[in-house]
């Protein structure tokens, strides 16, 4: 199993390449973006786009092929957590130029995260009856993606993933081996997001844990206490900013003319001051 799994993985990775290299953004998506100068697009012949959605086709056939219970835990969380069918987030994810991420997330000693961001994303639309610089037509639609969460900015919901030891991650201990939350950043609202994740899930969660490994006195240990008002304090700086930066704190305004309207020379300036 693990041989088919390799030879899977590099034929993937083979045609990725070939798409990619022919088309950028997801090498599944076989539209092109506007051209460097930013004047026009290229438009490829119809053969070119045929061919390309042939091999775009196989290369999901084949990542479908690979599905096993692992990536059926994650597609199962992901539906539950967003609210999409699990078809709808499989679909999306066998189509993602990212997809090898997972793999490297299962692997042994492998990637500590798994992010995915569910948020409107501009798709580019080809109509070839229009001239090359006017063949495409930009439009947002909602769209799931495996994403580094460094290159594109969080507008809609996050989805994580997160590895709880180095183990490599088998369909038997998935479960137990891999923690699931979202955040609800919609419009950019991170700190909201985050300050929700923290109050309503994770301090509850906490706070009423009765098994703290190696600290037998649990929530009785000071140590443990200090830890929970920590985590209390940061939420409620969270709190603090949040409602700073969308201008919950607003200074009065005062109506300046009755104080400056007879004012003519510096005496008066100064007795108004």
């Amino acid at each position: 199993t693990e041989s088919k799994h390799r030879r899977r993985g590099g034929d993937l990775k083979t045609r990725s390449t070939e798409l990619g290299s022919a088309v950028t953004g997801s090498p599944l998506t076989p539209v092109l973006p506007a051209s460097t100068t930013g004047k026009k697009s290229i438009v490829l012949s119809s053969e070119t786009r045929k061919e390309l959605a042939k091999q775009a086709k196989v290369t999901k056939e084949e990542r479908r092929a690979q599905i096993d219970e692992r990536y059926k835990y994650l597609i199962s969380r992901l539906a539950d957590g967003i609210g999409l069918s699990e078809q709808q987030v499989e679909e999306a994810i066998i189509s993602d130029d990212k997809f090898q991420l997972i793999e490297q997330f299962f692997a042994p000693s492998g990637l500590k995260k798994l992010l995915f961001f569910y948020q409107d994303v501009l798709q580019q639309k080809l109509n070839p009856s229009l001239r090359s610089d006017e063949s495409t037509k930009g439009f947002l639609q909602k769209k799931l993606f495996i994403t580094m969460g460094s290159t594109e900015n969080i507008t809609g919901t996050c989805a994580f993933f997160l590895r709880t030891s180095d183990k490599v991650i088998t369909a038997s201990n998935a479960s137990q081996e891999v923690n699931f939350g979202i955040f609800d950043c919609t419009n950019g609202n991170i700190l909201q997001g985050l300050e929700f994740f923290l109050s309503q899930i994770m301090v509850p969660a906490l706070k009423s844990q009765q098994n703290w490994g190696a600290v037998k006195e649990g929530l009785k240990n000071s140590q443990i206490q200090d830890f929970l008002y920590s985590v209390d304090k940061f939420v409620g700086t969270l709190s603090s900013s949040r409602q700073n930066i969308e201008d919950k704190i607003q200074l009065t305004k005062v109506d300046i003319d009755i104080y400056i309207s007879n004012l003519q020379n510096p005496s008066d300036y100064i007795t108004a001051g």
